[in-house]
């Protein structure tokens, strides 16, 4: 069995972060694992308080995973200061971690901020250039690139010079700001667009999260990016399709939407 981990945040209310990544995972057929970063307590309103991890202890859950079972992907999620982002790369470095995926989370759907002023600029030295792919929303992608974006052929040029700049392809995510579900993906010189259709769903409680977790997962099992981007992208379309409504704010997806079994029953 391949399998996957997951380096993020934890969300109490299971809709995002490591619950929603460990779900998303499983229900794309890998074994999932996970480091976590931090302790947020959260709920589809909005987050209440976070707790950090100590980057020792970041470490040790990190050399406890790689000495033992080891991911054919990494996905990077909720990472709020510099000195556990410095751990994960110095980790990953060292134990040659393939398929790396970083979503560069940096304000909750709710809109609380997730990660300090340091981390950002620390997140682009350190890990932006040993990821495989990146995948920020419109927001993020004008943090990384330092351009606006407010149209495809703004996503376009923030794309290449994200990805130029870091040496690494770029998925970006058109859900903010730009109003369809179309995503650009810029890998090895090369431009490519998934289209998809916006579901009239309200509850995006941790579909970043989820799309990046989707898309390590099937790189863990040996699909080529383009692929794996396409399967994640149907996967995410899925579970919005459900139309789970959970909570008072914007609620969670059904990563199980799919889940059929005796054991469900």
């Amino acid at each position: 069995m391949k399998t996957a981990l997951t380096i993020a945040g934890s969300d109490c209310s299971g809709g995002a972060g490591i619950q929603a990544d460990l779900k998303t995972m499983t229900m794309n057929g890998v074994y999932a694992m996970s480091a976590i970063t931090a302790l947020t307590a959260q709920n589809t309103t909005g987050v209440r308080a976070i707790q950090e991890s100590t980057p020792e202890f970041l470490k040790h859950q990190l050399d406890a995973i790689f000495e033992d079972i080891f991911p054919d992907a990494v996905k990077i999620g909720m990472v709020s200061s510099a000195e556990l982002i410095k751990v994960i790369a110095d980790r990953l470095k060292i134990y040659k971690a393939k398929s790396i995926v970083v979503d560069p989370v940096m304000v909750a759907t709710s809109g609380s901020s997730l990660m300090k002023t340091d981390a950002v600029s620390t997140l682009m030295d350190e890990l932006l250039p040993i990821a495989d792919v990146v995948t920020p929303n419109i927001p993020e992608a004008e943090i990384l690139s330092g351009m606006a974006v407010s149209d495809k052929e703004d996503m376009i040029k923030a794309a290449k010079k994200i990805g130029d700049t870091y040496g690494c392809a770029v998925l970006l995510k058109g859900g903010h700001n730009i109003h369809d579900a179309n995503d650009l993906l810029y890998a090895n010189g090369n431009f490519k667009w998934f289209y998809g259709k916006r579901i009239g769903n309200p509850n995006t409680h941790g579909t970043g999260g989820t799309l990046s977790s989707a898309i390590a997962s099937n790189l863990a099992k040996g699909y080529d990016l383009e692929t794996s981007v396409q399967r994640a992208k149907n996967y995410i379309s899925g579970a919005l399709s459900d139309m789970l409504d959970l909570g008072q704010g914007s609620g969670p997806m059904n990563h199980a939407f799919h889940l059929n079994s005796e054991f469900t029953k």
